[in-house]
């Protein structure tokens, strides 16, 4: 049997940002590692956030999409033995969906003897994605804009100030993307359209210049919070915190539920606890969980 093995550090992500729909994207110091080998067949330990869903090995994101590029690609699927510590949490906007599928593209690569450099596995991760933010954002670190051209994915990473913060307040139960997407319309008005524009470019200058002053305004959006309100409860308690004793900014993260605030520094990240709790109360058991901004890349080792 061979021992080919290889490691991922992926980071979770927080896309959207308010008015970047689909095209922004931040990444977060909490990761997914996974140590992949050959084996005989297929077996997962997890560790770490919601072991027993990381571990099965039915119904797997993960070993479903490395099963279906390698189909895809006309390759035989090797069975892997996986070790995996994850601090991404599943279902609430963080990106957990996009480490995975990066993950699987790394994997049926090197286990499938395909040869992707860089570029495919993130195309591979963002066509299975759908939009780029996300994937991107997890593969390059740092505050990310993205787009696609054809099948190529355009992404640049800035990176943020390094005393920033990000706080995720996250309600109990998790949201499936699609339940979001659904509640969007079909169309936006001019006015929408552009303001989101205004702020989409206000806020990249922001992070590029460390503007966190700028934010507040900046993270504002028209075409997809006002509708996703009714599905992520949490958001319209936690808005007005935004521009607030060191608390920059506030947006839903990604597509919800979690709701993603960006504090100036650690203590004030510290302090918006108790501002967090008095604005969420009510609503039910909330997770708040601060961590750093994510500057590396993702992290692949070949052996």
């Amino acid at each position: 049997m061979s021992t080919k093995r290889v490691r991922l550090r992926l980071p979770a992500t927080s896309a959207n940002l308010g008015p970047g729909f689909d095209t922004l994207a931040l990444a977060l110091k909490l990761h997914l590692d996974i140590e992949a080998e050959a084996a005989e067949e297929y077996s997962i330990d997890a560790t770490g956030r919601n072991p027993d869903a990381c571990s099965a090995i039915k119904g797997n994101l993960l070993l479903e999409t490395y099963s279906l590029l390698l189909d895809h690609h006309a390759r035989t699927a090797v069975p892997l033995r996986l070790r995996l510590r994850n601090e991404i949490p599943l279902g609430m906007g963080c990106g957990s969906s996009a480490a995975v599928r990066i993950a699987a593209a790394a994997m049926a690569s090197y286990f499938g003897g395909l040869a992707w450099g860089g570029d495919r596995i993130l195309a591979e991760a963002c066509r299975l994605e759908g939009h780029p933010d996300n994937a991107a954002a997890c593969w390059l670190g740092g505050f990310v804009a993205s787009a696609t051209e054809a099948e190529r994915v355009q992404a640049v990473s800035l990176a943020p100030p390094s005393t920033w913060r990000a706080i995720l307040v996250m309600p109990e139960r998790p949201l499936a993307t699609i339940a979001s997407r659904a509640v969007l319309p079909a169309a936006w008005s001019r006015r929408d359209v552009v303001e989101n524009l205004q702020r989409v470019a206000l806020m990249t200058a922001a992070v590029a210049t460390g503007r966190g002053d700028l934010l507040a305004n900046a993270m504002l959006d028209r075409l997809h919070q006002p509708y996703r309100a009714e599905v992520c409860p949490l958001l319209a308690p936690l808005l007005p915190l935004a521009g607030r004793s060191g608390i920059l900014g506030v947006a839903l993260s990604g597509a919800g539920p979690a709701v993603l605030l960006l504090a100036e520094s650690e203590k004030a990240a510290a302090e918006a606890r108790e501002r967090v709790r008095q604005a969420t109360a009510g609503a039910g058991p909330v997770e708040v969980l601060i961590c750093e901004l994510e500057c590396e890349p993702a992290r692949i080792d070949l052996t």
